[in-house]
């Protein structure tokens, strides 16, 4: 079936969407888990940025010492900028490439690629691991995007 265009009713019997499918919801669910782990972040480290946050440790004067930032606080909310930066553009070139008819073993290397590195990438954020372990899983994943762009644009070329 390969370079014929999915029908939207025939994408959940297609291997490929369904993969991508897969693979996104895992990303966007390790996503979803920097929210937790940043919350998780401020309330043990006891360091929040609004005042309404901090009524659980005081009133007044007293819950002033709460807004501030911490390193570790700040290290989890990069690393969650960096998912948004890379995970929101694999989402939707990824499903573009996905009904663009790409062989299923190939997608199923560029979408496995993209979310081992992602995962890494977040290990290597918060644990954290030296350099060059998180730009190198930074660049597999932006890579694969890029990737999954290339050859989109190479068969949609309208132009």
């Amino acid at each position: 079936r390969r370079g014929k265009m999915a029908k939207s009713t025939q994408l959940i019997d297609n291997e490929v969407f369904r993969a991508y499918a897969t693979y996104t919801a895992i990303v966007l669910l390790k996503m979803m888990l920097m929210s937790l782990i940043t919350a998780y972040f401020r309330m043990t480290r006891k360091a929040f940025a609004n005042p309404e946050d901090t009524a659980t440790f005081g009133k007044g004067e007293s819950a002033k010492k709460y807004l501030r930032t911490d390193q570790d606080v700040e290290r989890v909310r990069r690393g969650h900028l960096n998912d948004l930066e890379n995970i929101v553009p694999f989402v939707g070139i990824g499903l573009l490439y996905a009904l663009s008819g790409p062989e299923l073993s190939a997608a199923l290397l560029h979408f496995r690629i993209f979310t081992g590195a992602r995962i890494l990438h977040t290990f290597a954020y918060l644990i954290p691991l030296p350099q060059p372990g998180r730009g190198l899983s930074w660049a597999a994943g932006y890579l694969v995007t890029f990737s999954m762009a290339y050859k989109v644009l190479k068969a949609a070329w309208l132009l």
